[in-house]
């Protein structure tokens, strides 16, 4: 896919990774509908970055939580459009709980959002993404990000490392299901940058020192591989390992 004035929808992208995916489409010539939750702030400064690349950015705020609102959302981006070429579901909770202290209403705000929000995403895009004729070897593409608690059994990350397993499987179901108009895959991302559940920078470091590439990977590897699996056009039903070699030798004792 040449993704000059297409529409990407990236959701959670006013910062962090998905901003760094979100900016990556803009420098491909792509349109950006830029989701965010509450960070009002973080998505104007990150539009404004993408208006600097010459494409239109069009933040919209929406709670995955809430059914009614990717309604909303989706409807914005096709008043706005009329079309879409590219999702990326990037946003998610990133819960660290011991597992007998987890809740039905914890089980459930991640469920909400990390697989139940992708779900209703897919399903609203492929409503959307097929309403546009498009030619057999163009089809769209939707890429989830995924991690590795999705693969191998993270302590303390019960509903989280469930949330992403299923994630997983939702790709290849969708893959399958929304062939050959729609592509569906995924990154399965390793240490990418510090956040607050994985403690200080002394124990991100130990992360990062244990990987075989010895470094972090950062938001634009994110970006560069979602460009990736945007542009190729035979790739359906992958999971791309974006990890610095984590897969190889096994998890850090998370």
């Amino acid at each position: 896919m040449n993704l000059q004035n297409r529409v990407a929808l990236v959701t959670g992208a006013a910062h962090r990774v998905g901003k760094g995916i979100a900016l990556a489409l803009a420098r491909e010539g792509a349109h950006i509908v830029l989701h965010y939750g509450r960070s009002e702030e973080a998505a104007r400064r990150t539009q404004s970055e993408i208006e600097g690349l010459g494409v239109e950015a069009f933040p919209v705020s929406a709670d995955l939580a809430d059914p009614s609102q990717i309604e909303f959302l989706f409807a914005a981006t096709q008043e706005r459009f009329g079309r879409l070429d590219v999702l990326v579901n990037s946003a998610a909770r990133f819960d660290r709980q011991p597992f007998d202290e987890i809740t039905v209403e914890d089980w459930d705000r991640t469920m909400q959002v990390n697989l139940r929000a992708p779900f209703l995403c897919t399903q609203q895009a492929a409503r959307l993404m097929r309403s546009v004729e498009r030619p057999q070897d163009e089809p769209a593409a939707i890429v989830n990000i995924v991690d590795l608690a999705g693969v191998y059994a993270w302590r303390n990350f019960t509903q989280h490392g469930v949330s992403k397993a299923g994630l997983l499987h939702l790709t290849r179901i969708t893959a399958r299901v929304l062939a050959p108009t729609i592509r569906v895959n995924a990154l399965i991302l390793g240490p990418i940058m510090p956040t607050q559940t994985k403690g200080v920078d002394e124990t991100w470091q130990r992360i990062v020192s244990s990987l075989p590439l010895k470094r972090a990977g950062g938001p634009e590897v994110v970006g560069q591989s979602v460009v990736f699996l945007a542009q190729n056009d035979w790739i359906t039903g992958a999971a791309l390992d974006v990890d610095g070699g984590e897969r190889l030798i096994g998890p850090y004792n998370y």
